[in-house]
């Protein structure tokens, strides 16, 4: 995505062609299952399914164009992985110029292979970003759990705690701190299941730098760059395809 536009319903005119742009969406949804790095856009664009624009048709041919010009790129899973699960959680807050919610992003590592992400708006608006992070915690904290589970129907023996990496302070010390006060009031519901997972020892949260914080690129558009050096610490390379 261009990192300066942020798509909303009344962008431009409407799309002469509702229905094309509602069955390509469709088709891009089936792709995330292997193509992490449209995650984010994908998620964009079906958010406006019901009456597109000419903006959002233009945002969803670039994506096409994208998508014609790495035919052999995709995940990467090498045989040495180990059994740790690793997570980033990131949110990125009052995104929607709609309905101000916030989006939230993470994805999980099973050792070095990224096995679970996603790009989810938030189902209500946060008061703050401290909020909105916290939610993205919480959120990324049930995944943690849910793959926990998997392993155990799967018959793997799984010990160790799982790694969260998250680069905001204010969400972090809101999780440390036993305490309840005023800025914290209205997200006390995540806050109980953040922390009965910490207490419960099911994961760390460990703080990140945001610069190295992967899951950026599922909640923003982000320079060529940026997108590029995130993209290779997800696992995806991009094999050239046979002349």
């Amino acid at each position: 995505m261009v990192k300066t536009i942020h798509l909303h319903q009344r962008d431009s005119e409407p799309y002469h062609d509702p229905v094309s742009y509602r069955q390509l969406v469709g088709r891009l949804l089936y792709l995330t299952n292997t193509r992490p790095d449209i995650t984010f856009v994908v998620q964009q664009l079906t958010q406006f399914m019901a009456n597109p624009t000419v903006m959002h048709h233009k945002a969803m041919t670039r994506v096409l164009r994208y998508i014609k010009g790495t035919p052999g790129q995709g995940l990467l899973y090498p045989t040495t992985s180990t059994i740790q699960i690793k997570g980033f959680s990131e949110s990125d807050w009052e995104t929607c110029p709609d309905t101000r919610k916030s989006i939230l992003g993470y994805c999980m590592f099973l050792g070095d292979s990224l096995v679970s992400w996603k790009s989810k708006k938030q189902n209500s608006v946060s008061r703050s970003s401290s909020e909105a992070e916290y939610r993205a915690l919480a959120i990324a904290s049930c995944e943690i759990q849910w793959l926990t589970y998997l392993l155990t129907d799967f018959q793997i023996l799984y010990k160790q705690h799982a790694l969260l990496y998250h680069d905001n302070n204010s969400a972090r010390h809101i999780t440390a701190n036993a305490v309840f006060h005023e800025r914290t009031k209205h997200v006390e519901i995540d806050r109980h299941v953040i922390r009965e997972r910490l207490h419960n020892k099911l994961l760390h949260l460990l703080p990140i730098s945001t610069s190295a914080q992967i899951a950026d690129m599922l909640t923003k558009p982000l320079e060529p760059i940026v997108f590029n050096q995130l993209l290779s610490k997800l696992g995806v390379i991009n094999i050239p395809s046979p002349s």
